[in-house]
């Protein structure tokens, strides 16, 4: 008897083991509550819906481990360490929210398990980082395709910002505008600043009328800018408004209403109104349609998909799930199809591709096509 036991405990081991060996931890930490819910919650849709498509990796199953980081670094921080420590994943998708992803990012570099980053696009991210690559472009990148837009598109010569001064992200977009647009040729008449959670803009926006610009960059999530955009409209406010991808929320026009119209942002290569679309898109989009028939994806959505996608890829050109072969396999990534254009990871680990800009029209997004920023 005491044989039997002994013989059945190791092999009740042996398949413990085989059973794990058979599984790949794909760890998402994203901000499902907070001030960032809206972002984080598609971009995990997106991811979701990958998996879905795409179940298994290496004839493996793969198992999605989801933590909430609530929009908070301290939260960030230890979501990342939890699904390291305690979950042991071989991999980590996220996060929306470039603060974020740095405290998170800190914690996946010195456990040496590599990150996708889904639209954090502050350069901070992954600078000196060995692990931490992303799918979306950088700031200094969208902050020129935003300024060559309005002096070489639309012909603007005199710009302002607005910016969150407590935000990172729009923090460093604001500045890269300002340098690219005065690089070009342009004047920035003014350059002022409000603090998360401000529901009152009147003082900032008296003084950009007073300034007399011809655009505005607004580099703000969707709720605010929203709000900012009805108080132009109420102080009959003429100059034009451009943002950056944290507007890219079909819940803006909702918000907005008609006082969105005409506003245009920053986007990635992928929008559902889109004339034209490369195949992943095209295949994208009709799998989202079928499980979310009344909610149309955006370029969110798209990220989470695509990181899962450049997850996937390395992997299976890696031929395995540990996390240094992922690692070196992300890499070396290059003219990946994903749905928001042809991927390719630079020396930096920031994703290279293409920069879209769309435009609310008739009270609808509307993608208008691709700029090449001028950097």
């Amino acid at each position: 008897m005491r044989k039997f036991l002994t013989a059945l405990m190791l092999v009740l081991m042996l398949c413990t083991v085989a059973s794990a060996d058979d599984v790949i931890k794909v760890g998402i930490f994203n901000c499902l509550t907070g001030q960032n819910a809206f972002g984080g919650q598609l971009e995990l849709e997106g991811t979701m819906l990958a998996h879905t498509l795409n179940p298994t990796i290496l004839d493996k199953k793969v198992e999605l481990v989801i933590v909430d980081n609530k929009s908070d670094k301290v939260e960030a921080a230890n979501a990342v360490t939890r699904l390291i420590e305690n979950d042991k994943v071989n991999a980590i998708i996220g996060t929306y929210g470039s603060s974020l992803a740095m405290a998170g990012g800190e914690v996946a570099e010195k456990a040496g398990v590599p990150v996708i980053g889904t639209s954090c696009t502050n350069p901070l991210v992954t600078q000196d980082k060995k692990y931490y690559f992303r799918v979306c472009f950088i700031d200094p990148f969208q902050g020129a395709g935003a300024a060559t837009y309005a002096f070489r598109n639309l012909g603007f010569k005199k710009a302002a910002t607005l910016v969150d001064m407590a935000n990172d992200y729009s923090v460093g977009l604001g500045k890269f505008f300002r340098d690219s647009f005065k690089k070009m040729g342009g004047e920035i008449v003014a350059s002022l600043f409000y603090q998360s959670g401000d529901t009152d803009f009147t003082a900032q926006l008296t003084a950009l009328i007073d300034a007399k610009p011809d655009i505005v960059f607004l580099p703000a999530y969707f709720a605010e800018g929203a709000i900012v955009l009805k108080q132009a409209k109420e102080l009959g406010a003429t100059f034009r408004f451009i943002g950056a991808d944290a507007m890219d929320n079909p819940e803006i026009v909702t918000l907005g209403g008609d006082a969105v119209e005409g506003f245009m942002h920053t986007t990635f290569a992928y929008d559902p109104s889109m004339p034209e679309m490369n195949e992943t898109a095209k295949a994208f989009t009709a799998e989202w349609n079928k499980i979310h028939p009344d909610k149309a994806p955006n370029v969110n959505c798209a990220l989470g998909y695509d990181a899962y996608i450049l997850l996937k890829n390395a992997i299976e050109r890696a031929g395995s799930a540990e996390p240094k072969k992922i690692r070196d396999a992300l890499e070396t990534t290059k003219d990946l199809p994903t749905v928001t254009g042809m991927t390719t990871i630079n020396a930096t680990h920031d994703a290279e591709k293409d920069m879209g800009i769309v435009e609310i029209r008739g009270g609808k997004k509307t993608f208008v096509g691709i700029v090449v920023p001028e950097v």
